[in-house]
């Protein structure tokens, strides 16, 4: 086939741009601990970046998107990327561009992840249990959704990644919470972000990759992207509005809270990006902002130290977004129907992959995490943690 370059170069530019993400969740995330631990939270983003990228060209890819075993995994028929060409393939841009488009998404997946180690674990054991979550729950879900697994014979819609991307890192990081436990004085002093300024500015690269991610997962130069690039930018101005209001009600207009609702809206439309128009991605945005707000305070009552809220923001707000796909699917948009249409089947099979993301990425995060806490120790010592991770792990600070 002819290359098409218009889409060659589309995809070229999403996938640098969901690129610049991977660090934009480090700064996001920076912003949120203490200034002791500022270094050390950006850097596991990167150290995600670097890591992740080698697994997924050795066997992540064919782990993914290889011959389909069962509905559950990949083949090794990609190993070291055996067989994928440069040349133009069938859709009219290189094969291997899709490989490196997909290792974005792996890598910004295992990013998202570090909240629930924030300011407390040692790096040689994160550095294993990233190689092992992103091997055994990354990949097997990717090929659930996107590499011809059960998943996707279903008929469960996930246009870029609200089970595989936002509930697998979601519960993921709460799982690893529970098992680390909660930093040395939470609930017993403050524990205030050090740079709330950095936060914003995390946010922003997260918001403007988010186009990448979602508008280039049409893998397509055409109108599909564009909607999708719409409904991006208008749900997650709606989260940053609804939570806004949410905590000026309660008492402040919170800087933190307005940017955590965008990110709230960018979770929730994911999924639904290529399948619902703009009316619906006010109300998925405006949603996702309450219901990720309320997850938030939720797990404030309950004292539990998933410190940066990748559950309540990710996890949560990628569960309403698999949902809302069902529920508000347009066959307008890409020949789909949700629940609203009256396809009852389209968001059972929506309801069937969130949950089933959902048991199996928490179940399998819980059950590596203690097996990494058993054998070499997640958590760093209580001097360590008192002097902080960018001394302590790294030797060097801001």
């Amino acid at each position: 086939m002819t290359l098409d370059t218009g889409t060659t170069a589309w995809l070229l530019t999403s996938a640098a741009m969901v690129m610049l993400m991977i660090p934009g969740v480090g700064f996001f995330y920076g912003g949120l601990v203490r200034r002791k631990n500022f270094i050390s939270m950006v850097a596991l983003s990167f150290i995600v970046l670097a890591l992740v990228s080698i697994q997924w060209v050795l066997f992540g890819y064919s782990l993914s998107f290889g011959g389909d075993i069962g509905g559950f995994i990949g083949n090794l028929d990609f190993l070291g990327l055996s067989g994928i060409g440069m040349e133009a393939g069938d859709a009219g841009y290189p094969p291997l561009l899709f490989v490196v488009y997909q290792g974005m998404f792996a890598a910004i997946t295992m990013a998202i992840v570090t909240s629930g180690f924030a300011e407390r674990v040692k790096l040689s054991s994160f550095i294993i249990f990233a190689l092992l979550w992103t091997t055994l729950v990354y990949d097997p879900l990717a090929h659930w959704a996107w590499g011809g697994g059960w998943a996707a014979a279903l008929g469960s819609l996930d246009f870029a990644g609200g089970t595989v991307v936002h509930i697998s890192s979601g519960f993921a990081a709460l799982a690893v919470a529970i098992v680390i436990g909660k930093r040395a004085g939470f609930g017993q002093y403050s524990l205030e972000p050090h740079n709330i300024p950095m936060t914003l500015l995390g946010v922003a690269l997260l918001w403007f990759g988010w186009f990448g991610f979602n508008a280039g997962s049409a893998l397509a130069a055409n109108g599909l992207a564009a909607n999708a690039f719409l409904v991006t930018n208008t749900s997650a101005a709606a989260g940053a509005l609804a939570w806004l209001a949410a905590s000026w009600y309660r008492g402040k207009p919170s800087a933190v809270g307005m940017v955590s609702g965008a990110v709230a809206g960018l979770v929730a439309i994911t999924p639904a990006a290529g399948y619902v128009n703009v009316g619906a991605s006010i109300a998925i945005g405006a949603i996702a902002g309450l219901i990720c707000y309320g997850a938030m305070l939720f797990r404030l009552k309950k004292g539990l130290d998933e410190s940066l809220d990748a559950w309540a923001v990710h996890g949560m707000g990628g569960l309403w977004g698999a949902l809302a796909t069902g529920i508000f699917a347009t066959i307008a948009i890409n020949g789909y129907s949700g629940l609203i249409e009256g396809n009852v089947s389209q968001f059972f099979a929506n309801a069937t992959g969130a949950l089933a993301a959902v048991i199996y990425a928490f179940i399998v995060s819980l059950i590596l995490a203690v097996l990494v806490d058993k054998t070499l120790g997640l958590r760093v010592s209580e001097e360590e943690e008192y002097v902080g991770l960018d001394i302590s792990q790294h030797g060097e600070r801001v």
